[in-house]
């Protein structure tokens, strides 16, 4: 399957998706689903174990495989943590949602993330009801542990499978309309997604570089500016400070700067604070955070 054999000579765009029980580094993993223009694998990584999981880690951490996912952010990292994958060359839907809103003249509020549910449902793209979704969420709120059961039922199979069916439309649609600086940023924010939450002792010294400015962005010694990555040890007992009483403090914060804040939380790591944006706004964004603190 060239999929397993990736190659510059037969590059692929494949969808991506992962299913499991409290999906993070502690969790677990139990289902993988690949996406293909003619067909959709559930990968099980319950029934067969990591042998099926990590027989895909040359795919999913190859730059001729592109993979097709609405938020990467913790799937990557249960990827990372479970298997000691390094999930790579990621087109993340919810990033380049924003970036064409962005570049069509739209704002949004820091914290309106679209859901894949409401990028299915957007007239732009699919325009079509996803009901289902909430039933299984319904179903996963009942009984989190929903995804360990075996032999597969239809609904999960359904569900698992539709969860990445219109993602290769929904790729072409958005790559038709975004401008070679947004594909640029889409790159090096997925990039950084990616990573963000698998945090080691190397400071991400084993991952790939995240993709430079290509040279036709740099005209009269001008470029964009870099987006970078950045993590703040919290103090214990800070979050809170950090946060504010309904997530007021850190909600004026992100108004305040242009980029990404992230918290740890219940799923961890509970003590940093994830930081992603242009170099002057992640800084900015570190000085009030490191006030909020000292409070």
């Amino acid at each position: 399957m060239e999929f397993l054999n990736p190659s510059l000579e037969r590059q692929l765009v494949v969808g991506f998706d992962c299913e499991g029980v409290d999906l993070c580094r502690h969790g677990t993993l139990c289902i993988m689903q690949l996406a293909f223009p003619d067909a959709i694998y559930l990968v099980d990584a319950i029934e067969g174990g990591g042998v099926l999981i990590k027989a895909c880690k040359p795919a999913l951490e190859s730059s001729y495989v592109t993979k097709v996912i609405h938020d990467c952010k913790r799937d990557s990292e249960a990827l990372y943590f479970q298997f000691g994958i390094k999930l790579h060359n990621v087109m993340d839907t919810q990033i380049a949602y924003s970036l064409i809103e962005e570049q069509e003249g739209r704002t949004r509020s820091p914290d309106d993330y679209i859901s894949f549910v409401g990028l299915l449902a957007d007239p732009c793209y699919c325009g079509i009801s996803y009901q289902e979704k909430e039933e299984v969420r319904l179903l996963l709120r009942q009984d989190p542990n929903f995804w360990t059961y075996r032999p597969l039922s239809e609904l999960m199979v359904r569900a698992a499978a539709d969860d990445v069916r219109f993602l290769l439309y929904i790729y072409h649609m958005m790559m038709e309309k975004l401008n070679q600086r947004s594909f640029w940023y889409l790159a090096v924010r997925g990039a950084l997604y990616c990573r963000c939450f698998c945090i080691n002792d190397n400071n991400y010294a084993d991952w790939p570089s995240v993709p430079p400015i290509p040279d036709n962005l740099i005209t009269e010694g001008n470029a964009p500016e870099e987006d970078i990555l950045s993590i703040l040890d919290v103090p214990q007992g800070k979050v809170g400070r950090i946060i504010g009483r309904k997530g007021a403090s850190i909600l004026s914060i992100k108004e305040s700067c242009n980029a990404e804040i992230l918290v740890g939380g219940a799923k961890g790591p509970p003590d940093k604070v994830f930081i992603i944006g242009p170099v002057k706004q992640v800084r900015k964004a570190e000085a009030m955070l490191r006030g909020r603190m000292m409070d």
